[in-house]
């Protein structure tokens, strides 16, 4: 099992799982690898570490002395490997935001997405007039979702009808998994 790294032209990271290197280089070609955040195909592999599982007890103590870096010398070794990979990427800058924060918004936003769809009713595009029914009083309450013209959007807030545009990426909208 191959565990990789991925990124996408807009710079979401996530993780893929494949068989083989060559699986990967299949699926990537037919167009089957995707950004779960934005479904855009332009993947790229991000270098990565790889773990190792030696089944030994703790790691060594790191020695000091002739012959080994500091910890001053290896973190700077380390925030100039790091500099040199960000600038390789062809990802968009984004200042002072650890990677690990940009996962976790990116996961977080995927699991709202997925709860108001499984938890709402697609109304499609008479989204506008049942909102405004169920506003009213004339239809039963309940959670909806569908499409409407900022034009509509803006008649219901003035109506006093609570609406909140929510892009929704278009590999999102079929069936959850």
């Amino acid at each position: 099992m191959k565990v990789l790294d991925l990124q996408c032209a807009l710079g979401h990271s996530f993780e893929g799982w494949f068989g083989s290197q060559a699986d990967y280089d299949t699926q990537r070609a037919r167009g089957q690898v995707t950004c779960p955040v934005c479904n855009d195909s332009d993947i790229t592999k991000m270098l990565s570490a790889p773990r190792l599982n030696l089944g030994h007890g703790a790691a060594p103590e790191p020695k000091t002395g002739q012959g080994a870096p500091s910890a001053g010398a290896a973190n700077a070794a380390g925030s100039a490997l790091k500099s040199t990979a960000d600038a390789s990427s062809s990802a968009p800058a984004m200042p002072d935001v650890p990677p690990e924060a940009l996962q976790q918004l990116q996961a977080a936003m995927v699991k709202m997405v997925r709860h108001v769809m499984a938890n709402t009713e697609d109304v499609g595009p008479q989204f506008a007039e049942e909102a405004r029914k169920i506003h009213y009083g004339e239809r039963e309450e309940r959670n909806i979702r569908g499409q409407a013209t900022r034009e509509e959007t803006e008649a219901l807030l003035d109506e006093g009808i609570d609406v909140m545009a929510l892009p929704v990426p278009e590999h999102l909208k079929g069936t959850l998994q």
